[in-house]
């Protein structure tokens, strides 16, 4: 939980493009935060990176059409968690608990990680039967909500350049699932640069 506490730090001009990015799809010349604080050309990044970005719609199938086979998601860890400072962007405050659920979306056939995905979730405010199911680690969220049939949508809020502890570069969003007009999730994806490059990558 503590990735969401505070603020980006990222200078003016970087959050601005950031923004005009997620919302419009395309930003000539536009860059994204990376560290160690060199910023990130947007057109140097795969085009279906690109698009990964920006995207409202659920990931997983997104993926499986791409690479053309089914993707998994599985838990690495889950865990209930009380907030130590406020989150407002699902309107979390301390105190609060949460659920938090690290996961990973695994293509069945060759085994690659395809992305990681880091939620934070108010399972309060979430219908009982999808709460469990939830807990339970059925299914990956998107599919979980989608075959729910609850009203929701996804406003995506950040994207940057991570570097992992092994050195490698993964591009990551940050967005929120609105149900029923509440904030309710937040969850940020990481996708290994390598991979969408075309290059060997760890599976």
């Amino acid at each position: 939980m503590r990735r969401y506490y505070g603020c980006s730090g990222q200078e003016p001009e970087t959050r601005s493009a950031q923004a005009s990015f997620r919302c419009d799809g395309f930003v000539r010349d536009g860059v994204i935060a990376a560290p160690p604080g060199d910023p990130v050309s947007l057109k140097t990044l795969p085009p279906f990176l690109r698009a990964l970005l920006v995207t409202d719609g659920t990931v997983t199938k997104i993926l499986e059409a791409y690479f053309w086979e089914p993707v998994t998601v599985d838990t690495l860890e889950q865990r209930f968690e009380t907030a130590e400072e406020s989150v407002p962007a699902i309107e979390v405050m301390p105190g609060d608990r949460c659920l938090i659920r690290d996961a990973r979306l695994r293509g069945t056939d060759s085994g690659r990680s395809f992305a990681e995905a880091f939620s934070l979730i108010r399972t309060e405010l979430i219908p009982s039967g999808f709460r469990q199911r939830l807990i339970d680690r059925e299914i990956g969220i998107g599919v979980l909500i989608r075959d729910s049939g609850l009203e929701s949508y996804r406003e995506v809020l950040d994207v940057g350049m991570e570097v992992s502890s092994e050195g490698r570069r993964a591009v990551c969003r940050t967005y929120r699932i609105i149900i029923e007009r509440r904030p309710v999730i937040l969850i940020t994806e990481c996708f290994p640069v390598a991979l969408y490059a075309g290059e060997p990558a760890v599976a």
